[in-house]
């Protein structure tokens, strides 16, 4: 879900207290900050190979940076408040949690975290429905400046994963190529969430030549294009055949 609201301090009253202002800052430095480590980071762990030293390093930055980063968008957006934001903060480090929790799962195990996970998928999803029957019912057709569209497209997706959840629960786990695709999905649409959110929703603190350009649309839709390539390659190639092999002979080498 796009953010719409431009990071400042214009929402805080003139009369608050010093404390609060300083809070604020605080929650902004923390969320532009980890934001910016998390879009690169999962740009450069999507674009170099992987299971290499690369992508580990990529991502051992780009989880918590993205844990930050959405749980400081939904404190942010609490403050003003944007109940669109709040939501999509929350989904983001969901999304990210659970794509983590999946590679460090052994194949076929679950725990409490995929159930809690499962409710929490869920609960987002009926959050959002709500939200966006509550933007259709506004005579402004919006709710905090966001659309019904943009609430039921998230709720669509959240109850997507919910599902998917309960699935790997019914199942006591999941394993092999299905295992990689789950994480793979759920790293690239919390990536776009967050790249999105700052390319297209944030432009108005970007230098004025930039504001509208093609480029930000490139670089803000590329999560979603290059998850669909690793979905399409993990469907119907043999690269990930190949690649455990390769780090299988990595591994036989670094032990003689």
């Amino acid at each position: 879900m796009t953010n719409t609201t431009p990071l400042s301090l214009s929402h805080i009253s003139a009369g608050s207290p010093w404390w609060v202002f300083a809070a604020v800052i605080l929650l902004l430095l923390l969320h532009i900050g980890a934001g910016g480590a998390g879009i690169v980071s999962g740009y450069a762990a999507l674009l170099v190979r992987k299971g290499g030293r690369a992508h580990r390093v990529a991502g051992t930055i780009f989880v918590p940076a993205m844990l930050i980063t959405g749980a400081m968008a939904a404190a942010l957006a609490a403050t003003i408040p944007q109940r669109g934001n709040m939501l999509g903060g929350i989904f983001t480090v969901y999304l990210v949690a659970s794509a983590w929790m999946t590679v460090r799962r052994k194949d076929g195990h679950i725990g409490q975290f995929e159930r809690a996970g499962f409710v929490f998928a869920l609960a987002c999803a009926i959050g959002a429905l709500l939200l966006g029957l509550e933007a259709a019912r506004n005579p402004e057709g919006m709710l905090d400046g966001v659309a019904p569209a943009n609430f039921f497209v998230t709720g669509a997706v959240a109850a997507l994963a919910a599902g998917l959840d309960l699935k790997v629960i019914l199942h006591g786990g999941i394993a092999g190529r299905a295992r990689i695709a789950r994480h793979v999905w759920r790293i690239c649409s919390g990536l776009f969430i967050a790249a999105g959110s700052f390319f297209l929703g944030q432009q108005k603190v970007l230098p004025a030549w930039l504001q509208g350009s093609p480029i930000l649309f490139v670089l803000a839709l590329a999560p979603l294009v290059l998850m669909v390539f690793w979905l399409v390659r993990l469907r119907f190639s043999h690269w990930l055949d190949r690649n455990r092999l390769a780090a299988l002979q990595r591994r036989r080498t670094v032990a003689t």
